[in-house]
């Protein structure tokens, strides 16, 4: 990641470009509608509600994010996207069920306006879904060009000045590295074979990165984060995060468990389940799909924990994550999370967590965190991996050879410290000891 002397101006308009246009990107767009038209407040999001401290704690300077960074205004968001469906994104909300129908009537003209271009899909890839507003005919480097088109056209339709692609599509089947993702020739010659091993979000990306726009992954599956689509970001300037958006249970993980590594207490145990009826829990009924969310989720432990540091108090912990498809749920995600914990002289002790969620509601500011904060990256110039968004992701891309950081409270940390380095501010190192010099 590199930085700029200068960070351009957000001076016009940000498209912001939704694969999927399902419960999480209908709630985030009419979130984005309403609160413009001061019907609701952004409640969750850090760009628009956060503050960050410079300097010391005696100066008292504590300035909301959005007017310490030159943030896109919400004002100038444009919204548009693909979707397997031919629904409006009104019709899309009403079907996805999160928000109240009144809140809806209100932005109805908005939404309705907003309709989903047809989408990169193959059922292989995800098992349980299928529409007909799909691309169809040709390789897989022909709908990577048509991706391309659509994202130009949409830039000239809306006369944008700057975009950003966000995967919001639902969680593909387990993935592993491969031949075709070794370099950008590799990865080009796979799209020319319909290579198997490149699943629609992995064209998505590509068709992004070619682009030179930035890109994130809210889902766990193998995306852009293959030596091929790092090396094209590279080339094009283009801004990537990711991966699998951080709301529910994990983000509870990691709250939790580094208060009990901080106390060095040990665990024993961590069982999870979750029940979800919305389309993401249709779709993780998939084994296959299941697969990526589970490594998704079950890293997050170890690496907060580091076991191989502290084996006497985490080196056997038995980590099961359940995830239930429940229709009646819809939208309202419960987790439940035991943790058999034991502290002096090894006596058991035991957590309970049992978070009653709105899967979408949580998500949506962090998809509008994540766009505005990787349009500021690409305008000052860092291309390739932002580390720095770890704080939104379950399985935060890194660069080799790293080991990814999970703890919350140090993902932001290295948030704001990075918005204090762009604007030329001290960095807080939270060591304190002027005070008493």
């Amino acid at each position: 990641m590199k930085k700029s002397s200068k960070i351009a101006d957000a001076t016009g308009k940000l498209g912001i470009l939704l694969v999927g246009m399902g419960a999480v990107s209908t709630t985030t767009i009419a979130g984005v509608l309403a609160v413009r038209r001061g019907l609701g407040r952004p409640i969750g999001s850090l760009t628009q509600m956060g503050t960050v401290r410079l300097g010391k704690r005696t100066e008292g300077r504590s300035p909301q994010i959005k007017d310490f960074v030159p943030l896109a205004a919400l004002d100038d968001v444009v919204f548009g996207g693909w979707d397997i469906f031919e629904d409006n994104c009104y019709e899309a909300a009403k079907t996805a069920g999160v928000l109240d129908g009144e809140l809806l009537e209100q932005i109805r003209p908005e939404l309705e306006a907003i309709t989903p271009m047809s989408a990169v899909f193959d059922r292989r890839y995800v098992k349980r879904l299928d529409g007909p507003n799909v691309k169809t005919g040709g390789s897989k480097r022909v709908l990577a060009e048509a991706l391309r088109d659509d994202i130009r056209r949409f830039k000239e339709q809306h006369q944008l000045d700057r975009l950003v692609l966000i995967w919001c599509g639902s969680t593909e089947i387990y993935l592993t590295e491969s031949e075709a993702h070794a370099s950008i020739e590799a990865f080009e010659r796979g799209l020319e074979a319909n290579d198997p091993g490149i699943p629609s979000s992995m064209i998505y990306a590509y068709a992004a990165l070619k682009e030179g726009i930035p890109y994130a992954n809210a889902a766990p599956n193998l995306s852009a984060d293959v030596p091929a689509l790092l090396q094209l970001a590279q080339q094009t300037g283009s801004p990537v995060a990711g991966k699998d958006l951080k709301t529910g249970q994990t983000w509870m993980k990691t709250l939790v468990a580094p208060g009990i590594k901080a106390r060095l207490l040990g665990v024993e145990g961590w069982y999870s389940t979750n029940i979800l009826g919305n389309r993401d829990g249709e779709v993780l009924d998939d084994p296959e799909s299941f697969k990526t969310k589970e490594e998704s989720k079950k890293s997050v432990l170890d690496y907060i924990l580091q076991p191989n540091l502290y084996p006497e108090l985490y080196g056997k912990l038995c980590h099961v994550v359940r995830i239930n498809y429940y229709p009646p749920r819809g939208d309202n995600k419960e987790g439940w999370d035991n943790i058999d914990i034991f502290g002096w002289l090894g006596y058991p002790m035991q957590l309970k967590i049992n978070f009653l969620c709105r899967d979408s509601i949580l998500a949506a500011p962090i998809v509008l965190d994540v766009a505005l904060f990787l349009d500021l990256a690409k305008r000052a110039g860092m291309g390739g991996i932002q580390e720095w968004l770890s704080f939104y992701f379950k399985s935060p891309m890194h660069a080799p050879g790293l080991y990814p950081e999970h703890d919350l409270f140090i993902q932001l940390m290295k948030l704001k410290n990075t918005l204090r380095h762009l604007q030329g501010e001290e960095l807080i190192t939270h060591l304190g000891l002027e005070y008493y010099d």
